[in-house]
């Protein structure tokens, strides 16, 4: 149980944290902090809770990440449902969270994108599906190789959620403009819940290619990086 708490508080900190930079911050009058600063919220998210509960549960706070792990042979499969119902969970409860402080605006009138993940339209860039499918996977799946290489046995001790943040960092930086960067699942559902209309409609994609992505990394890792 301690796992499952580490990993929904965890997922919970990097909703938060990161849509709500997306929703609040990234485009306030004068003082916005645009897409440079909604990525270094993303990863300072993942390099705190790092720090601070991986050692409970490893850190994964993403369902395509625990996927990935247990590809690399780091993670028993029998965990997994366990982990994914509980990252699920804390990205849900961050995303109502937010919907509470967005509802109490004085001029609110609707939620608009809420963060949520999407392409073709939905992309902030128009990029199309496949160009979405592609930056998913293939970001998910660098991101799984710096997990794995960063934790590995033979890398310096202490430091690899420095290498995760910001590696996660990097990834919104390159991707924002495609599909406002997903590469985790938990955190596309919570927005795209809130969202709803096409948002849910195009989630598929948000769970099909980041976990693809992180199952080709595992094996990469598993059978190139991790022998002496």
């Amino acid at each position: 149980m301690k796992k499952l708490f580490a990993e929904f508080f965890g997922t919970f900190w990097l909703v938060f944290g990161g849509c709500g930079s997306a929703i609040f911050a990234a485009a306030f009058p004068e003082l916005g902090i645009g897409f440079a600063g909604v990525a270094l919220a993303f990863g300072l998210t993942v390099l705190t809770m790092a720090f601070a509960v991986g050692h409970i549960s490893g850190g994964h706070f993403n369902p395509a990440v625990s996927f990935g792990l247990w590809a690399g042979g780091k993670f028993e499969a029998k965990e997994l449902i366990g982990y994914i119902i509980a990252q699920v969970v804390g990205g849900i409860a961050a995303a109502a969270v937010l919907y509470l402080i967005v509802t109490g605006k004085s001029d609110f009138t609707d939620i608009g994108g809420f963060a949520a993940n999407g392409y073709g339209e939905l992309s902030p860039g128009g990029y199309s599906m496949t160009s979405a499918l592609v930056a998913e996977f293939v970001l998910t799946a660098f991101f799984l190789l710096i997990i794995l290489g960063s934790t590995n046995a033979r890398a310096p001790k202490g430091f690899a959620p420095i290498a995760i943040g910001l590696g996660l960092t990097l990834i919104h930086l390159i991707s924002i403009p495609i599909t406002n960067t997903s590469v985790n699942p938990a955190r596309s559902t919570s927005q795209a819940l809130f969202a709803g209309g096409d948002f849910t409609g195009q989630l598929w994609l948000f769970w099909v290619a980041p976990i693809a992505g992180a199952i080709v990394a595992g094996f990469i890792h598993k059978a190139l990086f991790d022998k002496e």
